[in-house]
């Protein structure tokens, strides 16, 4: 007896939905005539748009599939107009019903309307784009991403040129970014810093981090590629910190970027520049982060001595990875400060010392202080500086707060 209320039950509601459905059979009708011009086409687009009805992605899909079959009898530029017109209505249609059925005929009308025409400017082609994006018709993400990687290329002084392809590149970024596939990264990511207008870069800047949430594997490649000179490893780099990823992947890239920052050779000043920048924002990631790559601690240490050991001491960058390591307080970490204070020791009893070094052991001292260390060498050292007549009473107290900081834990 269940069953056969549970049957009752879903023949009634298949009823429903089907009294629901619109009834579309007269516009179909009138649309399918045979010797049908496009302007009367479009007038039945135009009829159904204006009912604003829901539900009717079949209505679209034999629009298109008539469409296409026409098309070729809709050649003259008396008719181009209507032509456009009717696309239009018929690829939102579809994109508002999500109709991936609709993909293959969608395909068929992109290249019906590429700019390679002549006769074509750019705005359907970037309708198709986005319809295919909407409908969900994710097969074709790796064709996208080859398209944009080719007007990635097309840097062009024609001005009219240049237009339609600006035209048409933000169209397969919003189907790439709805379609959510990792293919779409790297070449949305090189529109994000290629040669377009300001506001073409942007909207590829804004659709990076909804592409996919974690694109750290793609951003590392993109960083590590010898190919690409440090205003791209860098722009690389800021665009992982925009993205959804979590702490260990973005404290991942970081150490990629650290690494980067010394392997790539830069011979010129403004390319250093640039490099440094990425330096200092890699390490003040891990900072935050945390380490997720050993090989970072070297650099850090790297890092130190070469920003020490310069005529001009980068007080700055000594100054971040005192207070990194002091942060991520690892055995690593304690064992580099320590060093580093014992370095300055080795200074202050035999040369040379200056201001310089009194400065870096004023923060090294209580950033060793605040890691909680229980390492006999650091305590030892510090009651050594403490009690040493070499060191003014104001580099012993300095020692001695952070001896009473540590062993008052």
């Amino acid at each position: 007896m269940k069953k056969a209320y549970l049957v009752i039950i879903v023949f009634l509601l298949a009823g429903m939905a089907f009294a629901n459905a619109p009834d579309l059979s007269f516009y179909t009708e009138e649309y399918n005539k045979t010797g049908a011009t496009v302007f009367e086409l479009l007038d039945v687009l135009l009829a159904v748009k204006e009912e604003n009805l829901t539900g009717i992605g079949d209505f679209y899909l034999n629009a298109i599939r008539v469409f296409i079959q026409r098309l070729p009898n809709y050649s003259s530029n008396y008719e181009r107009t209507a032509v456009e017109e009717a696309a239009r209505l018929i690829l939102r249609g579809l994109a508002a019903e999500k109709h991936s059925e609709a993909a293959p005929y969608i395909w068929i009308l992109l290249q019906y309307f590429d700019i390679v025409q002549q006769q074509n400017d750019g705005y359907l082609m970037y309708e198709t784009y986005v319809a295919m994006g909407q409908i969900g018709a994710t097969e074709y993400a790796p064709h996208f991403a080859g398209h944009l990687e080719n007007y990635n290329q097309s840097a062009t002084p024609d001005l009219q040129l240049k237009a339609e392809i600006q035209r048409v590149v933000p169209g397969i970024i919003h189907a790439l970014e709805a379609m959510r596939e990792p293919v779409g990264v790297k070449p949305v990511f090189y529109v994000s810093i290629g040669w377009y207008d300001t506001d073409i870069r942007a909207i590829a800047s804004a659709a990076i981090p909804n592409i996919i949430d974690d694109p750290g594997e793609i951003i590392s490649e993109i960083i590590l590629d010898p190919f690409n000179g440090p205003s791209v490893k860098s722009a690389a780099w800021q665009e992982m910190l925009k993205t959804k990823a979590g702490n260990n992947s973005k404290a991942t890239v970081a150490a990629v970027a650290l690494e980067t920052s010394y392997t790539f050779i830069a011979p010129y000043r403004e390319s250093q520049s640039i490099l440094r920048a990425m330096r200092m924002s890699a390490i003040d990631t891990i900072r935050i982060m945390g380490v997720q790559d050993s090989s970072v601690y070297s650099f850090l240490e790297r890092t130190y001595r070469e920003a020490f050991d310069t005529p001009n001491t980068d007080f700055e960058i000594i100054t971040l990875i005192i207070r990194t390591l002091s942060t991520l307080k690892t055995e690593e970490a304690v064992d580099l400060l320590t060093e580093f204070l014992r370095g300055l020791h080795s200074r202050r009893r035999s040369g040379p010392w200056g201001i310089t070094e009194r400065d870096i052991m004023q923060i090294i001292i209580p950033s060793i202080g605040s890691t909680g260390t229980q390492s006999r060498m650091v305590l030892q050292l510090l009651t050594v500086i403490q009690n040493s007549s070499l060191y003014t009473n104001a580099e012993q107290t300095w020692a001695r707060n952070a001896l009473s900081a540590l062993t008052a834990r």
